[in-house]
């Protein structure tokens, strides 16, 4: 069943492999709002932060999340996250929440929760969503789906590079670390651990920039689109 606003283009891999950052691209290139999923664990990371409630307790992080809907804006090609009518950008991407959000993500229920969500905002299509499970569990019946990857050592630099553009500074040894410690959690998660699915598409972007990947992605859309129409 064709879907109302085109197709669902699904992307995961690990942090730092340009699933923002190219799935952007792409998103403003067709047309497309692009969604990640990741700021949903996020801001549920840093609501609990805010209210001192410990992610150890999965039926207040539960309830938390449940009284504090999360919605995004009409902004294009990115629409801003929204919770609890506080509109989050840089809050979002520090190191201390981005550790933390491994923790929410290993919560069952609020998974459960948060992929009901997910699946509302994208089922017309029209949308680019990136994160760990989307091809998995999200939208198993996306239209494209893309596994992007690189090594740690390129998502360690790209990540200090990111950082000291928006005048933070960052130590490259530290995020490595982080990036392979939190590669080892989402890989280990019990619930929709990240994995590849077997009909992605592949890519490896270590050594390739975000517009000649955004290139390779856009191509298969009008390949799958062409179809789909």
């Amino acid at each position: 069943m064709k879907r109302k606003n085109g197709i669902i283009i699904a992307i995961d891999g690990p942090a730092g492999a340009g699933k923002s950052s190219v799935g952007k691209l792409v998103a403003n290139e067709i047309g497309y709002k692009f969604i990640s999923s990741g700021k949903m664990y996020r801001a549920i990371a840093w609501l609990c932060a805010k209210n001192s409630i410990s992610l150890e307790d999965e039926e207040k992080v539960l309830i938390m999340a449940k009284e504090n809907p999360i919605s995004f804006d009409n902004e294009m090609p990115e629409p801003s996250l929204i919770i609890n009518s506080i509109k989050l950008d840089r809050e979002l991407y520090d190191e201390k929440i981005a550790t933390a959000t491994s923790s929410v993500a290993r919560l069952l229920k609020l998974r459960e929760f948060l992929v009901k969500e997910q699946r509302r905002i994208g089922t017309d299509g029209g949308i680019i969503m990136e994160g760990r499970d989307i091809t998995t569990n999200v939208f198993p019946d996306a239209e494209l789906k893309i596994y992007l990857d690189a090594s740690p050592q390129a998502r360690a630099e790209r990540r200090v590079s990111q950082l000291k553009e928006e005048g933070i500074e960052a130590d490259y040894n530290q995020i490595l670390e982080m990036i392979i410690k939190r590669d080892e959690q989402d890989a280990k998660r019990q619930y929709n651990p990240l994995k590849r699915s077997l009909d992605s598409h592949y890519i490896d972007t270590t050594g390739i920039t975000k517009e000649k990947t955004s290139e390779i992605i856009v191509n298969l859309f009008k390949k799958v689109i062409k179809e789909y129409r």
